[in-house]
């Protein structure tokens, strides 16, 4: 062994496979370049870049986390003795989803074809043809769409036989007239990809007609307000959705979106409170732009956050009263199927259905490459430069967003969706998709189990700590 262990990096270099005169060739060593699982290269990057911008990153689309429980950790246990499958091809399995269904508060529950529909996302963050898209291929499959922050798009109106109409905090766009010609009405408190904070719109994006209807300067970046004006806890959140009520004459829903944070205490909050609906997003959840921070380490993953809310509601008597929508990551109707065995009503889709307009698709390369990206890693949603016309303001770059193409991708997408998760409830023996429950689950991993409580395969009871 040398006596002298004071080597620098270039000497460590000098021998092959890492080796230094005290280690052989092949074996480990700490001193290995880029061996440290904290100082990772991409660590030292954002650390390199943090120097050098003096503030934080922001970025699009959903968090880069590499180690979060998922719903892949999750699988169907299907009928077999215990249980008969029904017969695929003659045996119908109802999808049709009902939310908001409150007789004397509401007048007009939401009725879907299928227990997905598309999720709140901004004109601004969405250009105008994207919107009109995605609720044309809704509408086509007897699904909906919701407005998100910024108001009510004429087209989108047009487009969409059921929308629902976002009331956020910054109250851009906020217009009595669009509360009434809405299916439903949304609180937002929050989202997944950004919890605790309000939506960010940069400057790029704030259009002549972005600007007009959310009464902003042009070309100026947009931070919206976090906290709603008129409500600070869960009596002013009551007297607000009363007044709500009493808005729409006691026609539509009430829907509450929020961040999945501490989903066991803020839904039963929101449902003691007096909401129809509640949407939940899990940290998975995308998003137009967001401090990197945020989408990496704010929030809780989507299938820890299902099972606490659904108990929630039953603990305090809401359950059957209240609808339950879980968001954030949910890319197939596999995924979908999971979340509504752990207890969700529907599932809410907006990365999944960007990709299904087009996002990421490999055209248009040389603008990728233009951004430093290539289609399948693209995350420069906040940029507006979108190759595809999805994400952006650019009158040009618009022009590549078909209505009618994308719509019919859409459509497709959400109809693929529905079969996935009807051929899952049959195999499991359910007559409709709302049959399917814990217990057609197994976890593969101790977390998993933990997280939702469902059994762990193997054991067939599940983990605790």
């Amino acid at each position: 062994m040398a006596d002298d262990l004071n080597y620098t990096v270039e000497d460590l270099t000098t021998f092959e496979d890492g080796a230094s005169p005290d280690r052989p060739a092949g074996t480990a060593s700490s001193y290995d370049r880029g061996a440290s699982s904290k100082w990772t290269p991409e660590a030292i990057a954002e650390i390199q870049a943090a120097a050098q911008l003096g503030r934080y990153a922001i970025r699009g689309f959903s968090t880069f986390h590499r180690n979060l429980p998922s719903l892949d950790d999750l699988v169907f246990v299907p009928a077999t003795l215990t249980r008969l499958p029904l017969e695929g091809y003659r045996e119908d399995c109802d999808a049709t989803t009902v939310l908001g269904y409150r007789p004397g508060l509401v007048e007009r529950p939401i009725e879907l074809a299928i227990p997905v529909y598309i999720a709140s996302m901004s004109f601004g963050a969405l250009s105008a043809s994207a919107k009109a898209a995605l609720g044309k291929g809704a509408s086509m499959v007897g699904s909906m769409t919701c407005t998100g922050e910024g108001g009510m798009l004429a087209e989108e109106r047009e487009a969409s036989d059921t929308l629902v109409y976002q009331m956020t905090p910054s109250r851009y766009g906020l217009d009595l007239d669009h509360l009434r010609r809405a299916d439903a009405i949304e609180i937002a408190v929050g989202q997944g990809a950004k919890p605790g904070t309000g939506g960010v719109l940069l400057g790029m994006k704030v259009s002549e007609r972005v600007a007009k209807m959310r009464t902003l300067p042009m070309g100026v970046d947009q931070r919206s307000t976090v906290r709603h004006p008129d409500f600070l806890g869960a009596d002013d959140l009551q007297v607000k959705i009363e007044e709500l009520r009493e808005a729409v004459d006691y026609q539509v829903p009430i829907f509450l979106k929020m961040g999945a944070t501490r989903p066991r205490y803020d839904v039963a909050i929101a449902a003691k409170a007096g909401v129809d609906v509640i949407v939940l997003d899990g940290m998975e959840g995308g998003t137009n732009a967001a401090p990197e921070v945020l989408l990496d380490h704010t929030g809780v993953p989507t299938i820890s956050a299902i099972r606490a809310a659904r108990q929630a509601l039953e603990d305090c008597g809401m359950a059957d009263q209240v609808s339950l929508v879980a968001a954030g990551g949910i890319r197939s109707g596999i995924d979908a199927a999971k979340a509504m065995a752990l207890g969700a009503d529907a599932v809410m889709i907006g990365t999944a259905a960007n990709i299904a307009l087009g996002c990421n698709s490999p055209r248009y390369v040389e603008d990728y490459e233009a951004m430093g990206t290539s289609p399948g890693q693209c995350h420069h949603c906040h940029t507006g430069l979108c190759p595809v016309g999805i994400q952006t303001q650019d009158p040009e770059l618009e022009k590549r967003m078909d209505v009618d193409a994308g719509a019919e991708r859409v459509a497709r997408f959400l109809t693929a969706m529905t079969m996935e998760i009807t051929l899952i409830a049959k195999a499991c023996g359910k007559s409709s998709v709302h049959n399917l429950e814990p217990e057609d689950l197994r976890a593969l991993s101790l977390e998993a189990s933990a997280f939702t409580g469902v059994a762990l395969a193997g054991i067939d009871r599940p983990f605790t700590w």
